[in-house]
C-alpha cells in the first residue's frame, strides 16, 4: 500500500528532491523536519525508496466503523505508527519508545522537533525531549529535512488539496555519538536540539522563531479572541448611537398633555 500511495501523490503534485543520496542504503536513522502540513508525513516517505515510521495519536487508528478502518489503514499504509497519548506524559515517553524501537530495527523513524505544525509557516523552537532523547539512547545519525510549501498544498481545515509541486530538502547526516547515554542531561538535549534546528533552518530558509509553535498558537488564539471581543463591543457601541432619539417636537407636544394628567 506505501507503494500504491506514494506512487500516486508522486504523480499528482511531482514533488522535487534535493539530497537522496543523505538517506543511507541500509541501517537506522532519525529524520527531523520541520512540520507545515498534515502532509508532511505522506511526501516524506513517497520520494523514499526505504519506508519512514512517524508516530500518530492512537485515534487514528482505533476510530469506529468503515471510515475509522479506512483511515486506520490508510495511516498503517503509509507507515504511521499509533502512540496512546493518554496520561501527563503519555504521549512524550511513548513516542520515544516508539522512536528507540523503530531505530533498534534497524529502520528509519521520522519525527517534528517542533512537536506541532507551523501556525504560520515561520520555523520554531524545537522540544528537546523526542529527538534528542532517541538520538542519544541509541547512536543513530540525524538527518535534517526542510519541507517546501506543503502548508500551500493543504493548510490547516482544508480537506482538499491544491495540486502543486512541494519541496524536499535533505541534509548531511549529523553524529551526535559523542553525546550517547547522555540523554538524562538536559542541557546536552538542548544543544543537540538546536543544532539540529538550526540545519533545518538553513535548508528551509524559514524565519526562525525562539518559542515553541504551541505557545505561539496560544498567543495566536488569543489574539482572535481579543480582536473579535473587540470587534463586537464596536458593533455595540454603533449601534448604540444609532438608535432613534425622541424629537423636540414630540417632547414639546406631550409637554400639556403629560401636565393636564398630573393634574
Amino acid at each position: 500500500m506505501k507503494f500504491s500511495i506514494g506512487g500516486s501523490l508522486k504523480l499528482a503534485f511531482r514533488p522535487w528532491v534535493e539530497g537522496l543520496e543523505n538517506i543511507p542504503a541500509e541501517g537506522p536513522a532519525i529524520l527531523a523536519s520541520n512540520h507545515l502540513s498534515f502532509s508532511d508525513s505522506f511526501f516524506l516517505p513517497a520520494v523514499l525508496d526505504r519506508k519512514v515510521t512517524f508516530i500518530a495519536k492512537a485515534e487514528y487508528f482505533t476510530s469506529p466503523g468503515v471510515k475509522g478502518k479506512l483511515t486506520a489503514a490508510f495511516f498503517k499504509g503509509v507507515g504511521q505508527l499509533p502512540v496512546d497519548r493518554s496520561g501527563a506524559r503519555g504521549a512524550g515517553e511513548a513516542a520515544i519508545k516508539s522512536g528507540i524501537d523503530v531505530i533498534e530495527r534497524g529502520e528509519l523513524f521520522g519525527i517534528y522537533p517542533e512537536g506541532t505544525r507551523s501556525p504560520d509557516g515561520r520555523l520554531y523552537r524545537g522540544k528537546p525531549g523526542g529527538l534528542a532523547r532517541v538520538a542519544l539512547a541509541t547512536g543513530a545519525p540525524v538527518i535534517p529535512v526542510a519541507m517546501i510549501d506543503t502548508e500551500k498544498i493543504q493548510p490547516p481545515g482544508k480537506v482538499v488539496p491544491k495540486l502543486m509541486r512541494p519541496g524536499i530538502r535533505i541534509g548531511k547526516p549529523l553524529d551526535f555519538s559523542r553525546y550517547h547515554g547522555m540523554d538524562g542531561d538536559r542541557f546536552i538535549l538542548r544543544s543537540v536540539t538546536d543544532e539540529v534546528m538550526y540545519e533545518i533552518m538553513k535548508l528551509s530558509g524559514q524565519e526562525y522563531v525562539d518559542i515553541y509553535a504551541t505557545a505561539a498558537k496560544r498567543q495566536i488564539a488569543d489574539a482572535e479572541k481579543a480582536a473579535a471581543k473587540s470587534e463586537k463591543a464596536e458593533k455595540a457601541e454603533q449601534a448604540g448611537k444609532a438608535a432613534p432619539v425622541e424629537s423636540t417636537e414630540s417632547t414639546e407636544k406631550a409637554g400639556p398633555a403629560a401636565a393636564d394628567t398630573d393634574k
